[in-house]
C-alpha cells in the first residue's frame, strides 16, 4: 500500500499509485494508523500526490495532515477525505490511532460514486459529523473487521462485501458535517460550472466561454459562482488556476515558462505577474518554501 511506483521529476517528492496488499482484494485497503506509523516513518514527511481517495479517521491522539498547501489538525470523531491528485504530507503520527481508509475511483458502483459525489472537484475535505456519528462510526468500525477477516469468505464474496460495505460508509460522510462547505448553496448550475473549470482551466480564464458552453449567461453563472462560494465566478477560476500552478510549481522541476504553458498563459512573465497578484509570492519564492515545509 502506498509505495512509490513512479519517479518524479523533482527528487524526493512522490507519486504514488494504488497497490494492494498481496493476498487483499483489489481496489481496497484498511490500514490501522498504529500500522503505518510502523511500516512508513521514511516517506511519511514528504510531499506526495496519491492517485486514490484516502478516508482518514483518528480514534485517539490529534493528527496533523497538509492538503494542497493547507494545514489541518483533525482528531476523534472528525474525518479527512483527501481526494486522487492532491498533493499532500502527512505529520507526526506520535499517539495517533484509528483508521486509513484507501479506496480507487473505480471500485465504488456508478450509482454510490454519484450518490456520494465522490468525484466531484473541490469536494469536501473535513468533516465533523453533526447528526449520525454512532452510524459513521459502526460502518467505519464493520468495513475494518471484514477487511482483516481474510479466509471466512470466497475472495470474489469478500470484495462484493467490502464494496457494499465502503459504500455505506462514503454515502453517510458525504452527508455528514462537512466543516469546509461555506454557508451557501452548492447548486445544480455552480457544480456544472465547476465541473467545466475543472475539464478546461487551462485553456480557458474567461467565464464568458464557461457560460458560451453551459448555455447560460455570464450573471447565471455569476449568481451560482456568488450563492455557493461567497466569491465571483472569476475569482473561483483564479483559485482553481492557482491551485495547479502551485501543485506543478511544488511537484516538478518544470520552468515557469513551462508551467506557464501548461496553464495557457502566453508567457513566463505574464503567469508570474498573475500568480504574484494572488499570492503574494513570486512563483520561484512558493517553490522554495513548499519544499521546505
Amino acid at each position: 500500500m502506498m509505495v512509490k511506483n513512479r519517479q518524479p521529476e523533482s527528487e524526493g517528492i512522490l507519486e504514488v499509485d494504488f497497490r494492494a496488499p498481496v493476498g487483499s482484494p483489489a481496489g481496497v485497503e484498511v490500514v490501522y494508523l498504529g500500522a503505518l506509523r510502523r511500516r512508513n516513518l521514511a516517506t511519511l514527511d514528504r510531499l506526495q500526490r496519491p492517485h486514490f481517495h484516502q478516508l482518514i479517521a483518528p480514534t485517539a491522539g490529534r493528527l496533523r495532515f497538509m492538503v494542497d498547501f493547507v494545514d489541518y489538525e483533525i482528531e476523534p470523531g472528525t474525518w479527512l477525505w483527501v481526494r486522487p491528485g492532491q498533493v499532500q504530507r502527512w505529520g507526526d503520527l506520535s499517539g495517533v490511532e484509528g483508521d486509513l481508509i484507501l479506496f480507487e475511483d473505480d471500485f465504488l458502483d456508478a450509482d454510490t460514486a454519484e450518490a456520494a459525489r465522490v468525484d466531484e472537484p473541490g469536494g469536501s475535505i473535513v468533516f465533523r459529523p453533526s447528526a449520525g456519528g454512532a452510524a459513521l462510526e459502526a460502518a467505519r468500525a464493520h468495513l475494518a473487521r471484514e477487511f482483516h477477516s481474510t479466509g471466512d469468505l470466497p475472495l470474489s464474496v469478500h470484495l462484493a462485501v467490502l464494496r457494499r460495505l465502503l459504500a455505506v460508509l462514503v454515502l453517510r460522510l458525504a452527508h455528514a458535517g462537512a466543516v469546509d462547505v461555506p454557508a451557501g448553496e452548492v447548486n445544480e448550475t455552480f457544480r456544472r460550472f465547476r465541473y467545466a473549470v475543472e475539464r478546461g482551466f487551462a485553456r480557458t480564464r474567461r467565464v464568458e466561454d464557461y457560460a458560451a458552453q453551459l448555455g447560460y449567461s455570464p450573471r447565471t453563472i455569476a449568481r451560482a459562482a456568488f450563492a455557493a462560494t461567497g466569491a465571483g465566478a472569476k475569482e473561483f477560476i483564479d483559485q482553481r488556476i492557482v491551485l495547479e500552478a502551485k501543485r506543478l510549481l511544488a511537484h516538478s522541476d518544470r520552468t515557469a515558462a513551462r508551467i506557464a504553458r501548461d496553464l495557457g498563459f502566453k508567457d513566463a512573465t505574464n503567469f508570474s505577474k498573475y500568480f504574484h497578484q494572488r499570492t503574494g509570492q513570486t512563483p520561484i519564492a512558493f517553490r522554495t518554501t513548499s519544499r521546505r515545509r
